[in-house]
């Protein structure tokens, strides 16, 4: 494949992608549905078309269900119809770990778990994926979903940096009384599994795939990266956990840093199994450690000050 058609490019992943397809010898040609001839790049001889429009978790909850559905859904409808008429013979669909679970699991979630999304952005995503899966697809053509979990690279703009602001200021911790352990995935992992998957398309069969690191880390693990990279000897505070929830609750009410939300986000069990994708493409290990990911977000947020 040479043209890469990139629906989202503008966004923190399609930069990083685009970047990285770039580098790796792919025209990329961005597609913004905000122009009303986007299709026209679609027919531009393009092989793959690949689908990072999305709109992502709401923390200040000022969006509204029709928000999530016209952009996770019916963004994707179009997206998808136009690959059908098309001759591009790959739509890559970049979902989320949200249309399975969003709060927590103890065991790792492979593509057989059972869906529970609770959030109008996991229910759009889920919504959107149901939609894809139901859809008749042509000879010749292919349809690859990937689910990650989250993503976090230079421009990331979640609960790693809110943890990162907070320690490089000297504050202490004050979740440690929490043990929990989570499946992320770098920007950079993301990027060479969404390459080896345009490689290796052969090898696939249209379906949903789990992508993420390779191992699993604890938001106490986060924090000793983040203190090592700043340099910063900060405490840790093991406050009761009924107390830290209780400022959680209060927090879905006040503006304050924390939420209940966010602290299921930050105190829970998620863990992704890539074993099947991994396996399928014959990936022996990826690029970067968890640990190493880490270490190089948390080094570009030091460089955005």
């Amino acid at each position: 494949m040479e043209n890469i058609c990139i629906a989202g490019a503008s966004g923190f992943l399609g930069k990083n992608l685009s970047r990285y397809l770039s580098s790796s010898g792919y025209n990329i040609l961005p597609i913004s549905l905000r122009d009303e001839k986007w299709e026209n790049q679609i027919d531009n001889n393009c092989e793959a078309i690949i689908n990072l429009v999305g709109k992502a978790h709401d923390h200040d909850g000022k969006s509204s269900e029709k928000e999530y559905y016209e952009v996770n859904l019916d963004c994707t409808k179009m997206l998808f119809n136009a690959f059908l008429k098309s001759s591009s013979v790959l739509f890559l669909h970049v979902s989320s770990l949200a249309a399975v679970e969003e709060s927590e699991a103890q065991d790792k979630l492979d593509e057989s778990a059972a869906c529970n999304p609770i959030s109008w952005y996991g229910m759009s995503k889920r919504r959107a994926e149901e939609w894809l899966m139901s859809q008749t697809l042509p000879e010749g053509k292919k349809l690859i979903i990937v689910r990650p979990p989250m993503v976090h690279g230079a421009g990331d703009k979640g609960n790693l940096g809110l943890l990162y602001k907070l320690i490089s200021k000297g504050i202490p911790y004050p979740l440690a009384s929490f043990d929990n352990r989570r499946s992320f995935i770098s920007v950079e992992n993301f990027c060479y599994f969404l390459n080896q998957i345009i490689i290796g398309e052969q090898k696939l069969t249209s379906g949903i795939y789990h992508v993420s690191d390779d191992e699993s880390i604890s938001t106490n693990e986060i924090i000793d990266i983040i203190k090592r990279v700043t340099n910063k000897k900060v405490i840790n505070l093991s406050i009761p956990k009924s107390i830290i929830k209780l400022i959680a609750k209060s927090g879905d009410f006040l503006p304050i840093p924390l939420n209940s939300k966010r602290l299921k986000k930050m105190t829970s069990n998620l863990l992704v199994s890539n074993a099947k994708i991994k396996t399928l493409l014959s990936i022996d290990k990826l690029p970067l450690t968890a640990e190493k990911g880490l270490e190089k977000t948390i080094e570009s947020f030091r460089s955005q000050v």
